[in-house]
């Protein structure tokens, strides 16, 4: 059976199945399974007589209806009795996937009268004394709030709080697990712009770190700035800056690949949201050749009408041929493609335009822009979001050690010098001596990670920062593939 996608572990399922019980009843339900096109991961016998046996088959399938068919078949199979069918995504999900659990035993009236009543109040006192020492003396000392308004949720848009709480669930457990930093949803039901800048701007008092998460453009660029400038601790736009970071790690190792330099090639990045205007603007910052954005009207140019302040800027500051045509234009004699757009908005003869020892970057989940197998026939390095392909883009390598740095440090902001270094560190977790084709990030898995950002953004937070230097307008552009990252400017957030 053909199908689109490949199965995954996101829509793994576990069936009980009771069979008749002979020789070949076992094998019987294994070949119907692979023959649906799913992968049986696992197989445990529950129960058993002589005439029948009951085993849970757990399968991963591509998707909600490939997991139906795999079922379908099943039931079709002579003396097999399908009992239950579960879902076990759903299944880790019940109740919630994360807790609060004291650091404190309480165990008897002395140890309460110390962490509440009534020692509690001498600690209460010194803080309103001294409001620093909140950092050293409660949990804001390692606590970031996760904040979202639920309007670009990943691959699903904008689908509200209370359905994009699972996601910020998620997002505090990797904090924890990666990070050792304990994170927390705040999913807010407004998507009113000062409504949400004056509600965090009011809960920051408890946390050393906001984390925003899944707001739309261009908005979340209004959001993050405004919190950056009223409150004194670090604002980070993950789908920004989390990106943006491991982008450019993952790229520093696939150009050492293709043995090119990041100020001599050309970039088209299809997407000019969150994600792709901070891409853009980080290599920028690390001196890029040339770039050009391209978003659902085409390449952004100067002289385009009609375009909001961050689009504005990119097409003032990119595109140094003002090409205006399409994505699939842009890609003629490209270095290198980043996607974080849309599905399937290129094919593989479109990759076959670009130039020797492409670089392909397909990141739009669960679908990527370009079918990874197609690209791989014609680009030297693919990488995409997914997390069944080699190469995997995930932001999991870059937010955990990122706050455990700033945190650690006391930071007040999260600056572009940490971007760079987080980017450096996880780069090098690979090292030179072993990237290759299918490795250019290390694993999300890999305990060097975390620790290694978390020490480049503490050095970089104590590092005082370069004066900054004027914002290139459109008349700088021919010079801007000459500068350097020691004198790139620094760009607005």
């Amino acid at each position: 059976m053909a199908i689109s996608r490949l199965p995954s572990a996101g829509f793994s399922i576990t069936i009980r199945v009771s069979v008749t019980a002979d020789a070949s009843a076992i094998g019987r339900l294994t070949t119907s399974v692979g023959s649906s096109g799913a992968i049986v991961t696992a197989l445990d016998v529950v129960d058993s007589d002589h005439t029948s046996v009951t085993v849970d088959l757990t399968c991963d399938t591509a998707d909600s209806g490939h997991a139906d068919q795999v079922v379908a078949a099943l039931r079709e199979l002579d003396g097999v009795n399908v009992r239950k069918v579960s879902d076990r995504t759903f299944l880790l999900h019940l109740g919630g996937k994360i807790e609060v659990t004291p650091k404190v035993a309480l165990r008897n009236r002395d140890e309460l009268s110390r962490a509440y009543t009534p020692g509690v109040a001498r600690v209460c006192l010194a803080i309103a004394e001294n409001p620093a020492d909140a950092r050293r003396l409660t949990i804001k000392r390692n606590a970031v709030a996760v904040v979202t308004d639920g309007s670009a949720v990943l691959g699903l848009g904008n689908i509200g709080p209370a359905a994009a709480l699972p996601v910020m669930e998620g997002k505090a457990a990797l904090f924890k697990r990666f990070g050792g930093v304990d994170a927390w949803p705040v999913v807010l039901d407004t998507q009113d712009t000062e409504e949400i800048i004056s509600i965090v701007r009011a809960i920051a008092p408890a946390y050393g770190g906001i984390n925003l998460e899944d707001i739309a453009a261009p908005r979340c660029f209004e959001i993050e700035a405004r919190l950056r400038d009223l409150l004194d601790v670090p604002v980070f736009h993950d789908d920004q800056h989390g990106t943006a970071i491991v982008v450019l790690a993952a790229l520093t190792n696939a150009l050492r690949v293709v043995n090119k330099r990041l100020a001599d090639v050309r970039v088209v990045v299809s997407g000019a949201g969150a994600a792709g205007t901070a891409i853009m603007k980080l290599l920028l910052r690390q001196g890029v050749g040339d770039i050009i954005a391209s978003d659902r009207y085409g390449a952004l140019h100067r002289g385009q009408a009609d375009l909001n302040p961050a689009w504005q800027w990119l097409a003032d500051n990119t595109n140094r041929d003002n090409y205006s045509g399409d994505l699939a234009g842009a890609l003629r004699d490209a270095d290198v493609f980043i996607g974080v757009s849309a599905p399937n908005l290129l094919t593989g003869d479109d990759i076959a335009t670009m130039a020797k020892d492409a670089i392909v970057f397909a990141l739009a989940n669960p679908d990527p822009e370009v079918d990874p197998r197609e690209a791989r026939k014609h680009a030297a390095v693919v990488a995409t979001g997914r997390s069944d392909q080699p190469n995997q883009i995930n932001n999991v390598l870059a937010f955990p050690g990122v706050f455990r740095g700033m945190l650690d440090a006391h930071a007040e902001e999260f600056t572009d010098e940490m971007a760079l270094a987080a980017a450096r560190a996880i780069a090098d977790v690979v090292g030179e001596e072993r990237v290759n084709p299918t490795v250019i990030v290390p694993s999300v898995f890999d305990s060097r990670v975390a620790p290694a950002v978390a020490a480049a953004v503490r050095t970089a937070a104590q590092t005082p920062a370069p004066p900054p230097a004027a914002d290139p307008g459109p008349a700088d552009l021919p010079q801007i593939a000459a500068q350097t990252s020691a004198n790139n400017p620094p760009l607005p957030h």
